[in-house]
Parts: structure tokens; C-alpha cells; sequence
């Protein structure tokens, strides 16, 4: 699928507003798991890496102002040449949250949405478990599960979204695919 700009200028977009490091870390997380997850399903990594990478574009502007965030990246990415597929694809993580009242009444319902919906998610709670662990070196699936199940432990990180992976994989599967996808970038997402 072709996409207006490439990966070194959707990295220029972001640093053009005011990002918080964690907020960096989230999208290049979400970007490696998205290609990751395409890969196994022999979909357009470069596409769903890009997905990843922009889910949160407007999120420097709106952090604090959730009802607008989605509807914020419409402008940003109708400006940079997006397609209105990828825009809705791209809103499609935000379906459902009464913090954003045009879109919470909306379901995602293509495998692609689901994938970004529950990519971007388990990013939190590899990231939190990684934390406690102090790295995320050797991390493994059954140590993942079992903070998947406690569901004090990194409470925000919504389950039911990371669930619906299962429309397209194993959820175990799935958490591998994911742990590998941030050891392979931790350096730059700050991890051991």
C-alpha cells in the first residue's frame, strides 16, 4: 500500500511537537509491534509499522484535552497526504472511550483495527513488567500471562483490547510476537 511520506518523515512530524519520552518510547513500541504482528500475517509491514508509528500522532496536542484527540490526527495526516483509510484506521484505537465522545459509540471490526487497537495496548504492560523486572532481556510469555491475569498490575492497560488479537492469533503467540518486538528496540525505548 502506498503511503505519502516515509518512515524518516513521520519521525520528523513527531519531533515537531512537544513529545514526552514516554510518549516517544509508546509510538516506536507500537510501530515494532504492528510490523511484527504484519509479518507473522504476511500483511504491509512498512504500512502497519507506519500505523503503529502514527496512531498517536495529535497526542502531544490533545493529551490534555482527550475530546479531541483522534480527530486532531485527521487534520494532521489529511495534511501529510493520508488517505481516509489509513485516518480511520489510525481513529479506529480510539473507538469506544467515552473520553472521546465522537467515536465511543464506534466498534472496530477489520483485523487490521484490532491489531493496532491491541498492539499499542500490550506495549503498556510489557513496558510496566519490563520495569519491574529491570529489563526486558529474557523475558518470556508465561511470566507475561501471569501479569496479564493480575489485573492490579498495570491496571490501565485495558485487557480486553489486548484480547482482541485473538480475531487473529493466539494470545500466547501474540506476546511472543511482542516481547520480541520491543527487545529488538530497547535500546532506543531505554531498556536493559
Amino acid at each position: 500500500m502506498e503511503l505519502p511520506i516515509t518512515r524518516e518523515q513521520a519521525i520528523e512530524l513527531l519531533k515537531s511537537m512537544p513529545q514526552k519520552e514516554s510518549d516517544w518510547n509508546h509510538y516506536l513500541e507500537s510501530e515494532s509491534v504492528m510490523k511484527k504482528v504484519a509479518e507473522k500475517l504476511g500483511e504491509d509491514v512498512e504500512y502497519w509499522g507506519m500505523l503503529g508509528l502514527l496512531h498517536d500522532v495529535d497526542w502531544a496536542l490533545t493529551r490534555e484535552n482527550w475530546e479531541e484527540h483522534c480527530r486532531k490526527a485527521e487534520e494532521i495526516l489529511k495534511e501529510k497526504g493520508f488517505d481516509p483509510a489509513f485516518i480511520q484506521i489510525v481513529q479506529s484505537h480510539g473507538y469506544g472511550y467515552k473520553e472521546i465522545p465522537f467515536l465511543k459509540d464506534k466498534k472496530r471490526t477489520k483485523k487490521i483495527e484490532h491489531a493496532l487497537a491491541a498492539s499499542e495496548t500490550v506495549t503498556g504492560l510489557i513496558y510496566a513488567y519490563a520495569l519491574m523486572r529491570g529489563k526486558i532481556s529474557g523475558m518470556e510469555v508465561k511470566g507475561l500471562k501471569k501479569k496479564f491475569k493480575d489485573k492490579r498490575f498495570a491496571e490501565n492497560c485495558n485487557r480486553e483490547i489486548i484480547r482482541e488479537i485473538e480475531e487473529l492469533m493466539e494470545l500466547g503467540e501474540f506476546f511472543e510476537l511482542a516481547i520480541r518486538a520491543m527487545q529488538d528496540i530497547k535500546e532506543e525505548i531505554g531498556l536493559e
